[in-house]
């Protein structure tokens, strides 16, 4: 177990920028998948090749069948699906590093600038830090969103090609007996496997794991899309109207004549008013100007 460890650290510091059901999936990865394989898988397939025995003398004859029956092992098939299926959330993972970085490095700047300066900071169009907290805590939200999202997809396709390569190349169970036409094999040789019963309950065991780890990825991202729906409904019944942006209602269209004749008359009485204003003001200056020519010839 040794050589899982520097994986384990690294999927261990996911468990803080993950959801509810991606710290699921990975609890499944690290006790059903990697604990059972260095546990009890890698002893079970210990004797793969030494005990499987064809009865035949024929030098090769052996190997060709054997290798012609696992093209792969499964210890190796099973730690190559783990290391692909991590690899997508080691990403994801080196992708918030990155981002909390950043966002370390602007909040000391911050620390050190003073007021004026942070105005300046602010002017510049420079972003401020939204992903993280001063923990290190990362908010799901953005482009870490669309990384998280984008990491899921990943890990659903690799298990889907995986889940579909066993039942390719190995089927669902091993049988006792395995028959080998191959050349160098003279005629048909009759091949035995040692503790087929017991390979095979691992395989479904691991056949069954794998699909619960779908189904988690798949149930992690319906999830993630309720969640940013919900959140945009919540946005658009906080939104506050302004006096700039008016709300048309049906009704107001349905009596959109009526507001029409309405704002004319509107238009048409200050239009009044504003000529009864200049009229008044014209005699005003005429009677003022009549009284000094008056004085004039006086």
């Amino acid at each position: 177990m040794g050589e899982w460890d520097f994986l384990g650290r690294l999927l261990d510091k996911v468990q803080r920028h993950s959801t509810m059901v991606g710290k699921i999936w990975l609890t499944v990865l690290f006790v059903f998948r990697i604990l059972v394989l260095g546990a009890g898988a890698e002893k079970v397939w210990g004797d793969e090749q030494s005990d499987f025995i064809c009865n035949t003398q024929q030098p090769g004859c052996e190997n060709v069948c054997y290798d012609h029956a696992f093209p792969i092992s499964h210890i190796r098939f099973w730690v190559l699906q783990i290391i692909s299926v991590s690899t997508p959330t080691l990403v994801y993972l080196g992708h918030v590093l990155h981002v909390i970085h950043q966002e370390k490095e602007v909040r000391e700047v911050m620390r050190k600038a003073q007021n004026d300066h942070v105005n300046l900071f602010l002017r510049k169009g420079l972003k401020l830090p939204k992903y993280s907290n001063d923990n290190g805590r990362v908010n799901i939200q953005g482009r870490l969103l669309r990384s998280y999202i984008l990491n899921l997809l990943c890990k659903i396709l690799l298990e889907v090609g995986f889940i579909l390569g066993q039942f390719y190349i190995f089927g669902i169970t091993l049988q006792a007996q395995y028959v080998c036409t191959r050349f160098p094999c003279p005629h048909k040789v009759d091949c035995f496997l040692s503790r087929p019963t017991e390979k095979n309950i691992f395989i479904w065991f691991m056949l069954v794991v794998a699909c619960v780890s779908l189904l988690l990825n798949l149930v992690e991202v319906v999830y993630l899309c309720v969640k940013q729906v919900n959140e945009c409904l919540s946005r658009k019944k906080d939104y506050t109207v302004t006096p700039v942006t008016p709300v048309l209602t049906k009704k107001n269209f349905e009596n959109k004549d009526h507001v029409i004749q309405n704002w004319m008359k509107q238009e048409l009485g200050l239009h009044r008013k504003e000529l009864g204003n200049d009229v008044a003001k014209c005699t005003i200056l005429d009677e003022h100007n009549v009284t000094d020519v008056e004085e004039v010839h006086i």
